[in-house]
């Protein structure tokens, strides 16, 4: 998915560019997603791109428009020097300005639905404008700003935000030093609509991929997040669950490869934990899919959920599943010839979504069980168990500890 250039008409009849890419299915929620010091770069359109296969229609307005129209700095030294001296003398009051602007084009189009208010979503100078755009533009059902500079100085404007607003603030950021951070906190605590939250160990700009400080896990965690609070709010709402379960029928019951993979991104992946296997990309995991998995498995594969838990952006299945080793399993069992012996194995599945469509599966079990079920590992002296791990997730009475030998040497003691 790619976005396009466009021109927005300010109040006083001027314009500037900003980038314009359509949600996922070409229409939903609009979003207004403010640069940092860098200029509409390939970073912000890759956001922006980002965004919208979550379903959002992303408008990346031209901040420095008035200073330096259409600038695209990277990350060399001379660049960070040439953004600094933008930032220090931009006129925050006249970005909110844009920004209202930029709200103002969005729902003049056919792709945005404004019916449940707009987003602001902005990183470094862009977090600090789309905070005061959450204070200052009530037609903002949720602002959403990372590691914000200079936030701690207007929280007299918290009182006056209509919307959801969430703040991501990194630890190890100088321009949010601890005294600034703990204003913003104890601010945020005054009020059911904000949220801040601290990721420790980081530093600003974790959530840039290729930046020296990017931090995977906080930028996923910080996502899911803003989504989370951005389908609160302004949605859109899909229904996980019936996606989740047309691609387990695609993979177990008509096997269908190609169905399969139309229900992921254009670049998903699939990791089986305990062996390494799926795939990374669509040409790799339909590779995958077609030789290694869908028609590889057992006949007699079936699945038997336990729980499921549903959030915004993810389906978190428990399951057991059972089959007869009756063929090679490359992506469960990699290697091993057929045993003919039954297993049944406890799975977890933490199955991740960008909009309508699946983006990647984590599927965790216990390998060490499923050795001991096929004869191929010894249980005698060792911490593991066979087909008893799942007998005991199906039915909580049977004996626990039994792996422990000195359980039955704190029987009768107090507690």
């Amino acid at each position: 998915m790619s976005g396009q250039y466009i021109e927005v008409k300010t109040q006083t009849g001027k314009s500037f560019a900003g980038y314009l890419a359509i949600a996922e299915g070409g229409k939903g929620p609009g979003i207004v997603l403010c640069q940092e010091i860098f200029g509409v770069n390939a970073a912000m359109r890759i956001k922006a791109d980002f965004l919208a296969e979550e379903g959002y229609t992303v408008l990346v307005p031209d901040l420095f428009w008035r200073t330096a129209p259409r600038i695209e700095l990277g990350y060399t030294e001379q660049d960070f020097q040439k953004a600094f001296e933008l930032y220090q003398h931009y006129d925050e009051d006249q970005g909110v300005e844009d920004i209202q602007d930029s709200l103002n084009f969005l729902k003049t189009l056919e792709s945005c639905d404004a019916s449940a208010g707009l987003g602001v979503v902005g990183y470094c100078l862009g977090g600090k404008l789309a905070y005061l755009a959450g204070c200052r533009i009530p037609e903002v059902a949720c602002a959403v700003g990372y590691y914000g500079v200079g936030i701690e100085k207007t929280l007299d404007e918290l009182e006056n935000a209509k919307g959801r607003v969430v703040l991501h603030i990194a630890e190890l950021d100088k321009f949010t030093p601890p005294e600034a951070r703990q204003k913003i906190l104890d601010a945020a605590a005054q009020y059911s609509n904000v949220q801040a939250y601290v990721y420790e160990g980081v530093d600003h700009a974790f959530a840039r991929p290729n930046s020296e400080h990017y931090h995977k896990p906080s930028a996923r965690f910080a996502h899911e997040r803003s989504i989370t609070a951005l389908h609160q709010s302004i949605g859109p709402v899909y229904d996980l669950v019936a996606l989740w379960e047309a691609h387990i029928r695609y993979e177990f019951d008509t096997r269908d490869v190609p169905a399969t993979m139309a229900t992921m991104v254009a670049q998903p992946y699939v990791n089986h934990i305990p062996t390494l296997t799926g795939g990374v990309g669509y040409s790799q995991l339909a590779r995958f899919y077609q030789y290694h998995f869908v028609h590889q498995n057992p006949k007699d594969m079936k699945i038997t959920s336990i729980s499921r838990t549903v959030g915004s952006t993810q389906v978190v299945d428990e399951f057991i599943m059972s089959f007869t080793h009756d063929s090679e399993i490359d992506w469960l069992l990699p290697g091993v010839a057929p045993t003919g012996k039954y297993v049944e194995i406890p799975m977890l599945g933490v199955i991740q979504f960008r909009g309508p469509k699946l983006c990647h599966e984590h599927i965790y079990w216990d390998q060490a069980s499923v050795l001991v079920q096929i004869g191929l590992l010894n249980p005698k002296g060792l911490p593991v168990a066979g087909v008893e791990t799942a007998q005991k997730l199906l039915d909580e009475d049977l004996p626990s500890n039994t792996l422990m030998p000195s359980w039955s040497s704190s029987e009768g003691k107090s507690f």
